[in-house]
Formats: C-alpha cells, sequence, structure tokens
C-alpha cells in the first residue's frame, strides 16, 4: 500500500483469504454503519445485525438518520467491533421487504443476542430492515499491520 509502507505480496505480505473476513463479519457483536446526511456530512452509529448469505443485515427506526440518510443514498460503510482485526465493508443498502428473509433476521439476531423480539417488531411500520450488498472490503491484523491489509473486490 503506497505511502504506508504496506509490503505487499512480493515483499512478505500475507494476504487475508476471505473466509478470515467471513468469520469476522459472522461473529462480530456489534457493528457500526457509516452513512452520509443529505449535505454531505457523515453520519456513524452502531448497531445489531449479522452477515449472511453475502451480505450484511440490520434493523433500523425508520425516523433515525441512518435510515432517512439511506433513503436518499444508499451507499455505506460497515464495520466489525473489533479494531484489532476489523473488517471493512463499503456496499449499497436497499430494504429488505421480504417476510421469510425478515423472519429470518429476526431468528437470527435473537439467537446472537440472546433476546426474543417478535417479527412484528421488525415489520412495525416505523421500523425497517436493510440489507447492504458488498461492493469492495478491507481487512488487516494489528499483528501484521504492515504485511495483512487485504482488499476485496465482491462486486
Amino acid at each position: 500500500m503506497p505511502g504506508y509502507g504496506i509490503a505487499g505480496p512480493d515483499e512478505g505480505g500475507g494476504l487475508l483469504s476471505w473466509s478470515w473476513a467471513v468469520e469476522r463479519l459472522e461473529r462480530s457483536r456489534n457493528y457500526w454503519v457509516a452513512t452520509t446526511r443529505p449535505d454531505g456530512r457523515p453520519h456513524v452509529m452502531p448497531v445489531w445485525g449479522i452477515w449472511h448469505d453475502r451480505q450484511f443485515v440490520f434493523s433500523s427506526s425508520r425516523s433515525a438518520r441512518k435510515a432517512r440518510n439511506l433513503a436518499v443514498d444508499p451507499r455505506c460503510v460497515v464495520t466489525t467491533d473489533d479494531p484489532l482485526e476489523p473488517v471493512v465493508v463499503e456496499g449499497r443498502a436497499s430494504p429488505l421487504t421480504d417476510p421469510g428473509e425478515i423472519e429470518a433476521f429476526a431468528a437470527a439476531i435473537n439467537r446472537k443476542h440472546s433476546v426474543d423480539y417478535p417479527v412484528d417488531f421488525y415489520t412495525a411500520p416505523d421500523n425497517a430492515c436493510f440489507r447492504v450488498a458488498p461492493v469492495t472490503a478491507i481487512g488487516l491484523t494489528e499483528v501484521n499491520f504492515t504485511g495483512s491489509p487485504t482488499r476485496w473486490d465482491l462486486r
């Protein structure tokens, strides 16, 4: 990575596998979602979510800033909660409306966080579910900061 002193593959860099990234995306307890306000200012908030079937799924109140931002500009960034082995996903969010997919999301969140939110919580008129289709992702490890940074094109 020019300018950062990051080693390339021919210089001892140990590129990470996509399975390494998926493991961290699946096990992250919390995630950060960054969106852009209509006036261009950034906005970031922590959320509960799941990595499922090559996409990130989360819910939000429709009136929340992140949901209102995504209604105007679906581009967003999602990160895992571990700063020592982060995975950062850039993508585009879209509403998740399929009842079966929302039911599967609710069941997964309930298992992951040991809660018992009914599906109706997510389908209530004032709530929304989103899926983020990834475009690119970046991962790295703190212990090998100069050799591990890896970028994946997920289009």
